[in-house]
């Protein structure tokens, strides 16, 4: 049966309006599990349409890759891991979107003579070939481009081919990957960057070429700076280029161009622009993983999919971390939620009531101590501004400015989130205030009404004041924790009123020199 046959779709109608019609909750910051309760292993890959081989019936099939370390970090996420060892290539199914069940491994380590050959792999999609009748999943690996074949979208995909990129691009790796379905025309299409620096991305069609399924050609989209998790998405016929920075494991800015054909030109020219709503937390702390066009019965939604790669960047928990689009025009603007909720059949989407507002709730968007003269080089933590009253002034160069976050040990890790949390001290007598204002966007409101605000803290003696506040229109909810508190300790403000849809939360510190607190896994969250 062929993907997207005239059989295919109207077996999708008729399942799309009679089995899909709720609002179903997805929520970040967290690792996954499937509608069988076990552990969703799924990273740097995407989700394809195709109908289920035994029933003819329209699936969404998510492949990515299981890694070791996504175990060992799950089960410990205490310690960030350095290695990444490939344990296959996973699939997943759904009719929903939300609710996941595990299939199989696809692609074996059995297939790919990886114990013999423990070299990377990453980086996938998979394709169905028209001419072949086959279905074809392409992945690095290690310096190649690597092409495994399939009867079915379950598999068992078997090595085809690897492709050598050099007499293409001029190396012979694809610096990131990921492929891209056009759902028009049902064509597909390997989008990657140059291997060496990764400052050109290109697009290549999908397809067949003396009987071996090849990359028919090579279109140069881009070239500037340096970008990295390169994938594509279709809106309102707009295609839409996407990427993040070259940081390593860690999240960044989330990046876009458009252009009305698949090959561009897109604009604008060589200068990839910063997708507004993705600046406060480095997009949800993730990367460009993929993106999905739900194209309901009253709206057309993108998802971002980002890859969290917490295992190897200690940045919080969850591995998926996936969040809807809003557009202004061509614009697309992306909404760093925490909780919300899904209709795959209307393709509409809510704010979930456990949703915290808070972002960079546990200051692990930030790379590296800050202020850093290092890339990038920043002052401030990103979403929270810290105000000296009374101290040495920040500075990216100054040896006596204050460190305005703290790396967790391991034994830390065992209390709060993720690598890093809010540091306030100071060698000089201190008064300082750290706050992050909350306000409705276009696009997710933040409704009056009364919420929790909580904070994980620990904290020395030396506090003349040690405040966390909320504070909203002329009110201010605020409770104290001077008391010297030697290990991590809850703390809450029940009953914080929201008007306007305006809020400030922050701490205020006023100590001796010496004096130290720590701040980790803010939340700010609707009372039920």
């Amino acid at each position: 049966m062929k993907p997207f046959s005239l059989a295919f779709l109207l077996a999708f109608a008729v399942f799309s309006c009679t089995s899909r019609a709720q609002e179903l909750k997805i929520t970040n910051d967290r690792f996954w599990n499937t509608v069988d309760g076990e552990p969703i292993y799924s990273q740097g890959g995407g989700i394809f349409q195709f109908p289920d081989p035994q029933s003819g019936i329209p699936k969404y099939y998510w492949y990515g890759v299981h890694y070791k370390e996504a175990e060992t970090y799950r089960n410990d996420p205490s310690k960030t891991l350095e290695r990444n060892h490939f344990e296959g290539v996973t699939c997943y199914t759904s009719t929903d979107l939300v609710n996941w069940k595990f299939e199989k491994h696809v692609l074996t380590k059995e297939a790919v003579n990886y114990e013999e050959r423990p070299t990377w792999l990453g980086r996938m999609g998979v394709a169905y070939i028209e001419a072949l009748k086959q279905y074809a999943l392409l992945i690095q690996h290690g310096k190649n481009v690597m092409i495994a074949l399939a009867d079915s979208p379950l598999g068992d995909f078997k090595v085809h081919r690897h492709i050598d990129m050099t007499s293409r691009i001029g190396t012979p790796n694809t610096g990131d990957q990921t492929v891209f379905t056009d759902p028009d025309t049902g064509k597909s299409y390997l989008v990657y960057s140059y291997g060496r620096g990764r400052n050109k991305i290109y697009i290549s069609e999908i397809g067949v070429r003396d009987g071996k399924v090849d990359l028919l050609e090579v279109h140069e989209i881009f070239r500037g700076a340096s970008r990295e998790g390169n994938c594509m998405f279709k809106y309102k016929g707009k295609y839409y280029m996407a990427a993040s920075n070259i940081y390593g494991w860690d999240g960044s800015f989330a990046y876009y161009l458009v252009a009305d054909t698949i090959f561009g030109p897109y604009k604008p020219t060589n200068e990839m622009q910063v997708m507004p709503g993705s600046e406060q937390d480095y997009a949800h702390i993730s990367q460009t993983g993929f993106f999905y066009t739900v194209r309901g019965s009253e709206q057309e939604t993108v998802l971002f999919c980002g890859d969290r790669w917490a295992e190897f960047a200690g940045n919080g928990l969850g591995y998926n971390q996936w969040v809807p689009l809003s557009f202004d025009g061509e614009t697309p603007y992306f909404n760093s939620l925490h909780s919300w909720k899904l209709n795959e059949a209307t393709g509409t989407w809510s704010v979930a009531a456990d949703n915290n507002y808070i972002k960079n709730p546990s200051f692990e968007a930030d790379r590296r101590h800050i202020p850093s003269n290092n890339k990038p080089v920043q002052e401030q933590l990103l979403g929270w501004h810290t105000e000296i009253l009374q101290g040495n002034p920040i500075s990216t160069t100054d040896p006596d400015s204050p460190v305005l976050n703290h790396f967790n040990t391991q034994n830390d890790r065992q209390h709060v989130i993720g690598e890093k949390s809010l540091h306030i001290s100071d060698q000089v007598p201190f008064e300082r205030r750290i706050t992050q204002e909350l306000s409705s966007t276009p696009y997710v409101s933040l409704p009056d009404g009364k919420y929790r605000l909580s904070a994980t803290v620990k904290n020395t003696t030396g506090f003349e004041e040690l405040n966390l506040y909320a504070q909203s229109g002329t009110q201010t909810f605020e409770t104290s924790f001077t008391t010297s508190n030697p290990e991590w300790t809850s703390i809450t403000i029940d009953e914080v009123s929201v008007v306007n849809g305006k809020l400030t939360v922050g701490i205020y510190a006023k100590g001796a020199a010496g004096a130290t607190a720590w701040v980790d896994d803010v939340r700010f969250e609707l009372l039920d």
